[in-house]
């Protein structure tokens, strides 16, 4: 398994170091592609963390451009070396589609409401298969493939450094057929285990009589960062890909949506003697 050190995230810093340069260095867009002879989108696509590939040479030339210092310069040429290499994700391309994974892999807190699935990260293997058919219906091995991608991202759980966990789980999921009747009881055992015997796993339930709230517009994904220059994210996800939202108060709208979430939700402990209940009157 990979260690914290993210390609992914490694890009995103990139392009935003290289903003932040060219802006203080007073360089416009244009000028930039005037000085080095690029076509008009290329330096923004760079900015905008739509690389083809980072090129050290490339983030070289633009430092020497906008006057950074030797310390900066190599600091930036090591990100963009950083930023090529793969991460193990890589190797399951065919089913893991987008960045998301590569930003939960650097992540140091990963805040997530979920209102159709149980979180990935705390899937069994056999609810992973069960979720991962009713979007591969005709493809057995696409759906193996995903579960096997889907039980090496757990492996950041186990990390000495492993990221801190908090989950509200509406509780309809838990209420949602996924594989049969022991595939569920399985599955709600296993979230009680890790909220009980996991310090950096917190697991609650969002009761079905809390009624409306904050999250009926959909489950969402906060991810926050050990390093203060890689700004928090919002993942929602879609069915081919995701929607990451960055700035500030897109951010924050959904925080203040989250922090309203986990105070509605059952405290941990009430979510387990919850989780329990619905184990004895559904999945015995």
């Amino acid at each position: 398994m990979a260690d914290r050190h993210s390609p992914t995230v490694r890009r995103r810093r990139l392009s935003a170091e290289l903003k932040r340069l060219r802006e203080e260095s007073g360089f416009t867009a244009e000028q930039v592609g005037d000085r080095l002879g690029w076509s008009r989108g290329r330096l923004t696509n760079m900015e905008l963390n739509k690389w083809k590939r980072t090129d050290p040479v490339i983030v070289r030339a633009l430092a020497d451009l906008y006057g950074a210092s030797e310390e900066v310069r190599e600091g930036l040429v090591t990100l963009a070396r950083q930023s090529r290499e793969k991460g193990w994700w890589a190797r399951y391309g065919d089913v893991l589609t987008g960045a998301y994974v590569g930003f939960e892999a650097e992540a140091s807190v990963i805040s997530t409401y979920q209102s159709m699935v149980i979180p990935g990260l705390l899937q069994t293997r056999e609810y992973a298969s069960a979720s991962d058919r009713a979007v591969h219906t005709q493809d057995a091995a696409a759906t193996e493939r995903a579960a096997d991608a889907r039980m090496e991202r757990q492996e950041i759980l186990d990390r000495e450094d492993a990221p801190r966990l908090w989950a509200v789980i509406d509780e309809s999921v838990l209420l949602r057929p996924a594989g049969g009747r022991d595939v569920m009881r399985a599955q709600i055992e296993k979230l009680i285990q890790v909220s009980e015997e996991v310090n950096t796993i917190k697991v609650q339930v969002l009761p079905l009589e809390v009624g409306l709230h904050p999250g009926t517009a959909g489950s969402f994904t906060l991810l926050d960062f050990p390093n203060p220059a890689d700004p928090s994210i919002v993942y929602i996800e879609n069915r081919t890909d995701g929607l990451y939202l960055e700035e500030s108060p897109e951010v924050e709208t959904y925080r203040d949506a989250w922090d309203d979430i986990r105070v509605m939700a059952l405290h941990p402990e009430a979510s387990a003697e919850r989780m329990r209940t619905l184990i004895q009157n559904h999945y015995q």
